[in-house]
């Protein structure tokens, strides 16, 4: 399976609006995007249906997209919320995609490790 793999910039992030505003920027969510976590799930789901609109990546049926998590550790102390939700809400993501993931999480220590 390919993957394309998009380095968060999680150290942009210290809380909901700057979560929101991060994934609005890198995966090119809508103007519409709704900034909670429901609409953070509808636009990942369409990671592969480009047609949609809901995002700006996008990968083929046969691909998934890896989220690159530098200084993880990090990003989980100083946004616990917002670290959990990204599990849970990639697992949901996936869940939509029980065939096939769409969307993976590469949690790696500090950047550069």
């Amino acid at each position: 399976m390919q993957a394309k793999i998009i380095d968060l910039p999680v150290a942009e992030i210290h809380d909901w609006e700057s979560f929101h505003a991060v994934f609005q920027r890198v995966f090119g969510f809508p103007d519409f995007y709704g900034r909670n976590m429901n609409a953070w799930i509808d636009c990942m789901t369409d990671l592969d249906d480009p047609g949609t609109g809901m995002t700006g990546v996008s990968v083929a049926k046969d691909e998934m997209v890896v989220l690159h998590i530098y200084d993880a550790g990090d990003f989980q102390r100083r946004c616990p919320e917002q670290y959990e939700a990204l599990i849970e809400c990639t697992a949901a993501v996936n869940l939509r995609h029980a065939d096939q993931p769409v969307l993976a999480l590469l949690l790696s220590g500090h950047h550069g490790a």
